[in-house]
């Protein structure tokens, strides 16, 4: 600012300085010439007027006297322009004088005046003439002539006494100019520095001037408007700040479409959900970020309707995400409308509900069909079944095997639920796995060597002891081995490794079986899910053992992960966290 506004100030002064030079220049010397020039003309006209040609004896010394006291050249001429007597030059050797302006101007005027350049030393002369008159006629003229080489250095004097005058005042001017200009730009530097203390944010208090001029003026509606703006900036920043809290606070994502259809923000939650296959959404229209159909339409009825409008879609991603989105308008200036669009994720409350309605169907079968054979035989007994021995006696091992099916599936689902309800009591204590595995395999050789199927059994027998309830690390151990026993076809083998990995000893069981789908995997573990449906209930089990495994697991600090592939076995790791529970 200072470079700016100050030397404009300052050129401002030395401008009108020197356009005032140029104007005193160009009229002072001119003036002091036509006033010193105009004195000696006027001189010059009275001594002209003293001399009297009606006297001829006298002439001569009038002649003398005149031009010793009007130091001037004083030339008689007479009536024909004849030079009669001259105080400089032989009157003999001059021309007609009648010819002369000023002679010609005294003659029609009576007083005449010239100026001009002398031929003898070339210096400047003013020449005057009066006219003698005898009563009515003229009978001479009366010729003075002086140089002007003393109004030249008077001039010259008073010129450059002015000058040397202008020059200590332009001086003087010049000084003040930069005072002035300091001064007045002093406000306007407290101004500048204050503004840019805005604009970077940094804090500035109050502006304070000590002026009473504009300046002083415009410093307090400054900080007026900064104490308006301050005021908005606190309100807008505790808006932001309850509007981000609420963003955080949701599980919905949500993100702003601006009126331009472009997404000007998207919230944390969303971005979470949509790091992966949609990163950098913003700036991009809805259907360049999502390139879903179903979204789209909605968006559009929203245009079109400006009503809110709800609909589901399913975002591609490596597991599908089932959303629920909401449709709805932010209203700002007119012109600049908003739309919010907020995200709710359904995929766990659409897997959930399609875990219970499997879990409702699952359930409902696997207790109506062990009821629907007891009702059969039964009512087969009352019928006079009963007569026959052995009909009767095969029948009611049947029953009893069908109600010991429903003992075991009651069983599990009550494991299950106090499980999840935390009603089961867990001795953790520190336990060895090769002996509690080693317990495991007699109970299961027998089912195996039916099949024609090897156990083998790679776990080492020095390991270190993981935290846990030996009765329920048996029973985890039992329902994977059972499950790789009862899906590995005759002649197969199950094998059993341990090893220490990043703080867990993992004990990975793996057989030679069929092998399960990929997509089916992720849904192993829930409850009376089964791959194979019919093969299973063929199998026997209630197709809660894996299911009953992945809680008794958690319930230890532990997971289960599945690898398979169809045809090609299946491997079941176990982790298990070393010295914790």
């Amino acid at each position: 600012m200072k470079g700016k506004l100050f030397f404009k100030i300052l050129f401002s002064y030395l401008a009108i300085i020197f356009l005032s030079f140029l104007i005193l220049n160009s009229f002072i010397k001119d003036e002091i010439r036509d006033v010193l020039t105009g004195k000696i003309e006027r001189e010059l006209f009275a001594y002209a007027r003293l001399i009297d040609l009606n006297i001829p004896s006298e002439t001569s010394a009038q002649l003398t006297q005149v031009a010793l006291i009007s130091r001037a050249r004083v030339t008689l001429v007479d009536r024909q322009g004849k030079v009669l007597a001259d105080s400089l030059l032989d009157a003999s050797g001059l021309e007609n004088h009648l010819n002369r302006p000023e002679v010609q101007e005294a003659r029609v005027r009576g007083e005449g005046r010239a100026t001009s350049l002398s031929t003898s030393d070339r210096a400047g002369m003013l020449y005057v003439a009066v006219a003698v008159r005898d009563s009515s006629d003229i009978i001479g003229y009366v010729r003075l002539a002086r140089s002007l080489d003393d109004v030249k250095k008077t001039v010259d004097e008073v010129y450059a006494s002015f000058l040397m005058a202008l020059i200590l005042t332009s001086t003087l001017s010049l000084i003040l100019a930069l005072i002035f200009s300091f001064y007045i730009t002093k406000p306007v530097r407290i101004l500048e520095k204050f503004t840019e203390k805005l604009r970077r944010g940094e804090p500035s208090g109050t502006l304070i001037l000590q002026t009473s001029d504009e300046t002083k003026i415009l410093a307090d509606n400054i900080n007026y408007l900064v104490e308006e703006l301050q005021s908005q900036i606190r309100l807008a920043n505790e808006e932001k700040s309850k509007l981000m809290a609420a963003f955080t606070s949701m599980t919905e994502g949500v993100l702003i479409v601006d009126a331009s259809d472009q997404i000007e923000f998207v919230s944390a939650v969303l971005q979470g959900i949509l790091l992966e296959p949609y990163g950098g959404i913003e700036g991009k229209t809805l259907m360049e970020a999502f390139r879903n159909v179903e979204l789209h339409k909605a968006f559009h009825r929203f245009k079109l309707t400006r009503e809110v409008v709800s609909a589901e879609i399913v975002l591609d991603s490596i597991e599908p995400v089932i959303m629920n989105v909401s449709i709805s308008g932010v209203h700002g200036y007119p012109g600049e409308e908003k739309t919010m669009v907020v995200f709710h994720d359904v995929t766990r409350l659409k897997k959930l509900e399609r875990i219970r309605t499997d879990f409702v169907a699952n359930v409902t079968h696997e207790i109506r069909t062990p009821l629907t054979a007891i009702i059969g035989y039964l009512e087969t007994l009352q019928e006079g079944a009963l007569q026959n021995t052995e009909d009767a006696k095969r029948f009611i091992e049947i029953l009893l095997k069908q109600a010991q099916r429903l003992n075991r599936l009651v069983e599990d689902l009550m494991i299950i639920s106090r499980i999840e309800l935390g009603e089961v009591k867990f001795l953790f204590e520190d336990v060895y796995l090769p002996d509690i595995i080693g317990g495991v395999i007699p109970l299961l050789e027998a089912k195996a060597a039916v099949k024609n199927i090897r156990i083998e059994n790679h776990v080492p027998e020095k390991m270190l002891p993981v935290r846990g309830d030996r009765d329920r690390l048996s029973q985890v151990f039992v329902n994977v081995l059972d499950n790789a026993v009862k899906f590995t076809p005759g002649g197969g083998s199950v094998t059993i490794n341990a090893e220490e990995k990043a703080g867990n000893m993992v004990v990975a069981i793996t057989d030679t079986g069929m092998g399960i789908p990929r997509e089916e995997i992720q849904r192993l573990g829930e409850r009376f899910y089964r791959v194979d449906k019919t093969r299973s209930r063929d199998l026997g089990g209630t197709g809660l053992g894996l299911s009953i495994v992945k809680h008794l697991m958690l319930s230890h600090g532990g997971r289960m992960e599945i690898e398979s592939q169809l045809g090609h076995g299946t491997k079941v790791s176990l982790f298990f966290p070393i010295g914790k529970a």
